[in-house]
């Protein structure tokens, strides 16, 4: 790892790294988590559409009504790594929770539901470096994506090796009470996975679809990446204006208060958590050398899985 100059900061429970900027008491709380019959549980990968999961699945909740204001997503489906205890028991039901937890460390239980989503390792590479470099939590403004690909390859990133974290998912992925779906399919085709996700989460969802098509329409427009980019740009800013608010989640709270401490620079880029949306943009980040690496990787951790025909090499 000879490119390594710097590193996000990140903090270790239970051998798992995780952002500093998180409440270790709410991690802890994540990780000891005894999920509900009722529960409805969306684990990836960073930046493997999570987000885009979190909205499909919220819509199909609301079967297709907006949201009253932007903040009330954190609400709705909650991030259990960042808030905690206290996001699940504020969450009102029905709504899912957020993890990024492997599913050895992961709140699991066979009488909840689970949905898996998984993305091209390339693209969660690039899309991962700009998160974790102009988000002002990882202190890691102004690092060149060279810096961040060795990281990457060595697992020495938030919630560790991208291929272990899918190997540990992979054996489940056919599990009854597992729905597990691809960015790329995602991207193909929204609407079929809506509707199998609907009918995975239960009847009254699919025949609400069935009966107004307009549910689904608003389903889609309401989990489109230019809805979620003004709606997440809304809830941030809302955030940052009363960051000391009494019904901020303290986990939320916690991480505003973090990135605050590090006094980032003021010419750092504006974050944009919802930023692209595309599939092949690794494409215009990696070098012929790092693409071979990469691939090499690939081959040998995906070994005798399907894995290798849902990403196929470039």
């Amino acid at each position: 790892m000879e490119n390594i100059t710097r590193r996000p900061r990140l903090s270790i429970m239970n051998g798992i790294r995780y952002p500093e900027m998180f409440s270790p008491k709410c991690f802890k709380e994540a990780l000891e988590y005894k999920p509900k019959p009722e529960d409805v549980i969306i684990s990836t990968y960073p930046k493997c559409g999570t987000t885009w999961m979190q909205n499909v699945v919220l819509y199909i909740f609301r079967k297709g009504k907006q949201l009253e204001h932007p903040t009330d997503f954190m609400y709705m489906v909650p991030f259990i790594d960042l808030v905690g205890l206290e996001g699940i028991e504020k969450m009102p039901r029905p709504g899912a929770i957020k993890t990024h937890l492997p599913y050895s460390y992961m709140p699991y239980s066979p009488e909840a539901k689970h949905i898996f989503v998984a993305r091209n390792p390339k693209d969660c590479c690039v899309s991962l470096y700009y998160h974790v470099r102009d988000d002002p939590g990882y202190g890691f403004w102004g690092t060149e994506f060279s810096v961040f690909f060795e990281l990457f390859m060595a697992g020495e990133v938030e919630y560790n090796d991208y291929f272990d974290h899918l190997l540990d998912w992979y054996p489940h992925r056919n599990d009854p009470n597992v729905f597990y779906t691809t960015y790329e399919e995602m991207k193909k085709d929204i609407k079929s996975v809506i509707l199998k996700i609907s009918k995975f989460l239960g009847q009254e969802y699919i025949d609400a679809i069935e009966k107004d098509n307009a549910i689904l329409n608003n389903i889609v427009l309401y989990s489109g990446i230019d809805y979620m980019k003004e709606m997440f740009a809304k809830l941030f800013e809302s955030e940052k204006k009363d960051i000391n608010n009494l019904q901020m989640l303290t986990g939320r709270q916690y991480m505003y208060n973090f990135k605050k401490s590090l006094n980032p620079p003021d010419d750092i880029p504006e974050q944009q958590f919802i930023r692209k949306g595309i599939v092949g943009d690794w494409a215009n980040h990696f070098s012929s050398d790092q693409k071979e690496r990469f691939n090499q990787k690939f081959l040998e951790k995906m070994k005798g899985t399907e894995v290798l025909q849902w990403f196929p090499l470039e």
